[in-house]
C-alpha cells in the first residue's frame, strides 16, 4: 500500500483576527488532509483563540519578524509538502491543491504564486509597494541571472528538502527574498503560476512598512550578492576604483611626459592607493568565489544524505 503524504499548511501570523478563521476554513475545503500550523507572533487582538476555534494546531514564536516565524516553522515541522500563506486573506485557495501537486510529484522543490502577472497592481492601493516589488524583481533577475516574475510573493509551496536545507538568515519580511535568492543559487526547481491577489478587507492592516521594510530588502539583496556572488560583487567595486586611479594619474602622466615635473604628489598617492585596493578586491573576489563553490559542492553532497526523518 502506497504511503499518503503529508501536507503542511504554515500560517505565519501576527494580528490577523479579523481574516484567519476565513482562511483556515478555505484552505481545510481545498486541502481536507493537510495539518494546519498557525504560528501566532506576539498577536494582541486573540488570533491565537480564534486560529484554534477554526480547527488550527497554534504554535506560537516570541521572537518578532516574520523570519523569525518561519525559521522556527521550517525546523519544527516534518512534511513532505508544505504550503506557506498569509493569514490576511489576500491569496487564493484555488490554487493551492495544483502548487502542493507540483511539489509532491517532484516537479518542484518551490512552487511561487505569481501575483505580479495578474491582479496585484490593480488590487495592492498601498502607495510604492508595485514600484517596490518591480525594482526588487529587476535586480534579482539581473544580478542572479533568471527571469522569476514574483520576488517577494508570500504564497509559496516547498518540498521537503528545501525546507531542511534552507538556512533561515533574516528575521523580517525580507525572508522572501532570501528564500527566492537561495534556490537560484541552489539550483532548485521552480515553477511559477499566476494566482489572483486581493486586497485585504476592510480593517485589516498590513504590517509591512513600505520604507522601512524596502530598505531592508534591498540591504539583503546586496548581502546576498555579496555572499553567492562575491567575484562579481568584488569586481564590481574593483572597476570603480581601477576608474578612480585612471582619472586622478592621466593628467599627472600627461603634465609629467610635457613638462618632466610631477606637481601633484597627492594625486599620484591617491591613484597608486585606489589602483592597490583595486588589485586587492580583485583578488578578494577570486578567493571567495572558490569558497562559494567549494560550499555548493559540500550542499549537494547534504541534500544527497538528506534523509526524512
Amino acid at each position: 500500500m502506497k504511503e499518503k503524504k503529508k501536507v503542511a499548511i504554515l500560517i505565519p501570523c501576527y494580528n490577523e483576527s479579523k481574516t484567519i478563521e476565513k482562511v483556515i476554513k478555505d484552505y481545510k475545503k481545498v486541502l481536507p488532509e493537510a495539518d494546519i500550523y498557525v504560528y501566532d507572533n506576539n498577536s494582541t487582538d486573540g488570533t491565537d483563540k480564534i486560529a484554534k476555534k477554526a480547527g488550527a494546531i497554534v504554535r506560537y514564536e516570541y521572537r518578532q519578524g516574520k523570519g523569525n516565524v518561519i525559521r522556527t516553522m521550517f525546523k519544527e515541522i516534518d512534511a513532505d509538502c508544505y504550503l506557506m500563506i498569509d493569514g490576511d486573506d489576500t491569496y487564493p485557495c484555488e490554487n493551492a491543491k495544483e502548487m502542493c501537486d507540483l511539489v509532491l510529484s517532484g516537479r518542484a522543490d518551490m512552487v511561487i504564486g505569481d501575483r505580479l502577472s495578474s491582479t496585484y497592481f490593480t488590487e495592492n492601493k498601498r502607495l510604492f509597494h508595485g514600484f517596490g516589488n518591480k525594482l526588487v524583481r529587476f535586480l534579482i533577475n539581473r544580478l542572479f541571472n533568471n527571469n522569476i516574475k514574483d520576488i517577494m510573493t508570500g504564497y509559496r509551496a516547498f518540498s521537503y528538502e528545501f525546507v531542511k536545507g534552507f538556512p533561515v538568515l533574516s528575521k523580517g519580511f525580507e525572508i522572501e527574498t532570501e528564500m527566492t535568492i537561495h534556490a537560484v543559487d541552489k539550483n532548485f526547481k521552480l515553477v511559477e503560476i499566476p494566482v489572483n491577489y486581493k486586497d485585504r478587507p476592510e480593517g485589516s492592516e498590513s504590517k509591512l512598512n513600505t520604507y522601512i521594510d524596502g530598505f531592508k530588502v534591498l540591504k539583503t539583496i546586496a548581502m546576498l550578492f555579496k555572499e553567492y556572488k562575491p567575484a562579481s560583487f568584488f569586481n564590481i567595486i574593483s572597476i570603480i576604483c581601477l576608474i578612480i586611479s585612471l582619472i586622478l594619474v592621466v593628467p599627472v602622466v600627461a603634465e609629467y611626459f610635457k613638462t618632466g615635473l610631477v606637481p601633484r604628489f597627492p594625486s599620484l598617492i591617491v591613484s597608486g592607493i585606489a589602483l592597490l585596493i583595486a588589485l586587492l578586491l580583485c583578488i578578494t573576489g577570486i578567493i571567495l568565489q572558490v569558497i562559494v563553490k567549494k560550499h555548493r559542492e559540500l550542499y549537494e553532497l547534504y541534500l544527497n544524505k538528506l534523509e526524512r526523518k
